[in-house]
Formats: structure tokens, sequence, C-alpha cells
């Protein structure tokens, strides 16, 4: 990974005018590729890719009807996780592909992370843009997420844990990272709110609500957390 982020070569794609998704569907496209610049500008525009789970498929892309988010002042921090955070180390950006590869253990229920899946993103984690926040115990990877960052938008893609409450500890690492000035304009985007998610301080928003916000996250300043791998 580099310490600022590349901006790769522009999509041939284009993914449309969000005014004319369907209303009712949170998928809104189909097909285009993973490369780079495709991916980038699936993120400015609110879309994210999922592979339709058939082999053969092209690929799909979502933008939610009622889009997860966590606003980094709302994130819910009870007293056992507060206990938690203090039994783990936070690392960025030291241990990106085993994070991606636990994510998509097929193991694990509704798993989605295909081979393709994962290759896009360890190449936008060598140009700078993907990044891991993990969780360590003991010189152990114990949890952790991974995301896209985009200006002041953390995109969330997937998270493991291998420990109670590893993974919780590392949305606590990647808020506390991200609250600084600016925080206030930051966003991560969860995709879709769950109730488990919920307990955190997750919400819904419209689709439009998001939309029109994004712009102006987008043009916040990345957060210095991605700037070099490192423990915080």
């Amino acid at each position: 990974m580099v310490a600022v982020p590349v901006e790769p070569a522009p999509s041939a794609w284009s993914f449309g005018n969000p005014s004319s998704f369907d209303e009712l569907d949170d998928l809104v496209a189909v097909g285009a590729d993973l490369a780079p610049g495709t991916l980038l500008a699936a993120y400015r525009r609110g879309l994210f890719p999922m592979p339709s789970g058939n082999p053969g498929d092209p690929m799909y892309w979502f933008c939610p009807v009622r889009r997860g988010v966590l606003p980094l002042a709302e994130l819910v921090v009870s007293r056992s996780l507060r206990r938690s955070v203090r039994e783990f180390e936070i690392r960025v950006d030291t241990a990106f592909e085993e994070v991606v590869d636990a994510c998509a253990d097929p193991r694990r229920d509704s798993g989605w992370i295909d081979g393709e899946i994962r290759a896009a993103y360890l190449r936008l984690h060598e140009l700078g843009w993907a990044h891991s926040v993990e969780a360590w115990r003991d010189g152990r990877l114990a949890g952790g997420l991974y995301g896209v960052a985009v200006g002041g938008l953390f995109a969330g893609e997937s998270m493991f844990h291998r420990e109670r409450d590893a993974s919780k500890v590392a949305l606590v690492g990647l808020v506390r990272g991200l609250s600084d000035e600016r925080a206030a304009e930051r966003l991560v985007d969860v995709q879709w709110a769950t109730p488990h998610l919920a307990t955190l301080g997750v919400v819904e928003i419209p689709r439009a609500a998001y939309l029109r916000r994004l712009p102006a996250t987008l043009a916040v300043q990345s957060a210095a957390l991605f700037d070099t791998p490192t423990g915080v």
C-alpha cells in the first residue's frame, strides 16, 4: 500500500444518474468490471459491488434504498465493550490480505467474497484506497474490518472476529481514528443496517439523503489514520 492514494485510470463504464434508480430496489446496475477506476467511480456515485453467488453471472451493483450509516458521534460503546477495547491492540493496514481472507472464510454464513472481489480489493489496497483496521492480542490477529476510504467516506465492506468483541473493537478503533476536527463531516457507510450493527449506533437513512450528503463527504480530506501502516 502507498501512503498517498494513487488515482487509477478512469473507468470505461458509467453508472448513470442516481435519480433514475428504481425507488424500491437496492440493485441498481449489472455488469461492468472491478478495475480500480470502476470501483472508485462506483463509491463516488454511492454504489458498491457484490457477486450474485451464481458462477458466470455479471457483477451486481447496489445502492440501498435504506442505507446503513454510522455517524461517528453516534457510536455506542457499552461498558463491556470498553473493557474489551483495553484488551486489544489496534493496528491499521498491517495485515490487509489476512483480514480479507478471514472475512472471505467459506465457513462463515452468507459468504460473498470470491476470488474476483478479493483480487480487486487487494489492488485497491496497493493503490492506497482500501484499508484494514485490525484488533490484535498477544501477537495474533483476533478480528478486524476492511473497506474503502475516499475523502471523508469510509465504505465498510466486511468484518470478522476470532475472539469475542474483536470486530467491535476494530470498529471502535476506526471511529476513534476518524474522530478529528472534521469528524462531523465524515461518515462510515455499512451498506445495510442489521440489528447487531444497530446496537453500535448504526442508523438507516433514505437513499436520497445519502446521495445528497455524499459529495460533501467525499470532499473532506482523508483521515490521517490511513496515511501509513501503523498501530494506534
